[in-house]
């Protein structure tokens, strides 16, 4: 085969397959696409953590969810897609300061988190508890009771142990120091052992 056979065999032969760097340079033009046209109100991204796999998702109002492994990350999304938005996209860039206050927490340098929030996952007296409970401090619990009483309905205690079960942004929002009143962590989304390294992470600071 001549030179020329061989350029023009080239030329028609077996197109090569795309690599997966130009499918994330395809990705990141669609998500910038997107992002300036105005068509991605949901962006999100996993991260890797001491506790497992973490998926963060943002709207243009705040962080939106943060959702464990345990909790289905496919499940999250869908979920997404139908109460928030289904213009949906793995847009990391969005989630950097998330990422980063969320290194700084498991690092022990973070106390408390400094994000914009979006509660649209919740709403009424759950909202109410979410709303407060950042105000208990770093390293410290509150009972369910106490909580109830905080947000004055003392007799809502089962009411807040359904906000915290159902807190879309664990973590951020930190229902895992809401324990029960004889001093057991209780019920966790992301497990009770979860739960006590949080805990015990805090502790240690």
């Amino acid at each position: 085969m001549t030179a020329r056979d061989t350029d023009i065999a080239d030329l028609f032969g077996s197109p090569t397959s795309p690599t997966d760097t130009d499918l994330a340079a395809l990705h990141a033009g669609l998500t910038t696409r997107a992002e300036a046209a105005g068509l991605l109100d949901v962006a999100y991204r996993t991260l890797d953590t001491p506790v497992g796999t973490l998926l963060v998702a943002a709207t243009p109002i705040g962080l939106v969810r943060v959702a464990y492994e345990c909790e289905g990350l496919g499940t999250v999304l869908e979920g997404l897609a139908t109460r928030v938005s289904p213009r949906i996209l793995n847009a990391p860039r969005r989630l950097d300061d998330t990422a980063r206050q969320l290194e700084e927490y498991f690092a022990g340098r973070r106390h408390r988190f400094d994000l914009p929030l979006d509660l649209s996952l919740s709403s009424g007296f759950r909202r109410s508890v979410l709303t407060y409970l950042p105000d208990i401090a770093y390293g410290q619990t509150a009972s369910y009771q106490a909580v109830a009483a905080a947000v004055n309905n003392p007799k809502a205690v089962r009411a807040v142990g359904t906000a915290c079960a159902t807190n879309p942004l664990p973590l951020v929002i930190p229902c895992h120091r809401v324990i029960r009143s004889d001093g057991l962590v209780g019920t966790y989304l992301g497990g009770a052992e979860t739960k006590r390294q949080l805990l015990n992470l805090e502790a240690a600071a």
